[in-house]
């Protein structure tokens, strides 16, 4: 992991530059026959959104995280589906295939989150993603394949030259990917953030604002133990993700905002708050260098 950490988001740019290299022999053969405003049009569509996070990885930013998730399982699923509908599989084929789904790996890789996010970090602050968790994982998903499924369908259908169909399919893609993307960004916007004076938690799903914890009222970070006093209130800001939990235990109580049911919120005296960090280890690395009471 560490490894991993260090070469920071040079695999999968390497990998999304072999994956247009492999994809475009497939293309060109699944396009072979096909009328020239389809081939055209998927063309255009595939390298633009090749670029779009091409641009994403090199500038990383919280923005580029979103990109990166929508787009990059989209480039890899086109690849797939060009080599399936080629004449002929070849070596090159398996290749692409195989890129292919290294890219979704790495594009939805704890160590690709954590670098996209730390990306928009200022001067001395280091930004760490929080763990996503599976549900609102599942609930992407089907949010990306109806946005996937919607813009293929429209491209196709002006391609076509269906233009009442077509038009309506883009006008409906649109407000598909421009809601849906909305909801996956907002999945990309939790974050811890380690500053001078202690760490702030950002996670607009259990919270409206965020929470500065300040060092001196720290008292310990680390994994969460497994039992506390009665008399200690503890909050769980962890949304149910699942994995290593952390706590951030205190020596005076915070008074904390949090969401309560649909849309209501509460504030109310904390003594300890859990979180789920998605590089639980990086956290404490970096905890330590700040000089945090990391447990």
């Amino acid at each position: 992991m560490s490894a991993l950490l260090r070469f920071h988001l040079w695999p999968l740019r390497v990998l999304w530059v072999l994956l247009a290299l492999g994809a475009s022999a497939s293309a060109t053969d699944a396009l072979d026959g096909r009328s020239t405003p389809v081939a055209v049009a998927l063309s255009v569509a595939g390298w633009t959104a090749w670029g779009a996070t091409l641009v994403a990885l090199l500038v990383p930013r919280t923005s580029s995280l979103t990109v990166v998730r929508v787009l990059a399982p989209a480039g890899a699923a086109a690849a797939i589906a060009a080599v399936a509908a080629g004449s002929e599989t070849t070596v090159l084929d398996a290749a692409t295939v195989l890129v292919a789904a290294l890219v979704v790996i790495a594009a939805l890789a704890p160590w690709t989150t954590d670098a996209l996010v730390d990306g928009s970090s200022y001067g001395p602050e280091r930004r760490l993603a929080l763990r996503t968790p599976l549900a609102l994982v599942l609930l992407a998903v089907l949010t990306w394949i109806v946005m996937f499924a919607g813009a293929v369908a429209a491209v196709l259908l002006l391609a076509t030259e269906q233009w009442a169909a077509g038009i309506a399919g883009l006008i409906v893609a649109a407000a598909v990917v421009w809601f849906g993307g909305r909801s996956i960004h907002q999945l990309s916007r939790r974050w811890l953030v380690l500053v001078p004076t202690g760490l702030v938690i950002h996670d607009p799903l259990v919270m409206p604002e965020p929470q500065l914890f300040l060092r001196q009222t720290m008292s310990r970070l680390g994994p969460a133990e497994e039992s506390v006093g009665p008399e200690v209130v503890t909050e769980d800001l962890s949304a149910a993700a699942s994995g290593l939990i952390m706590s951030i235990s205190l020596s005076e109580p915070v008074e904390l905002l949090v969401r309560e049911g649909s849309r209501g919120t509460t504030l109310r005296p904390v003594d300890r708050v859990l979180f789920a960090p998605a590089l639980p280890v990086e956290l404490l690395a970096e905890g330590r260098k700040r000089r945090l009471p990391v447990a």
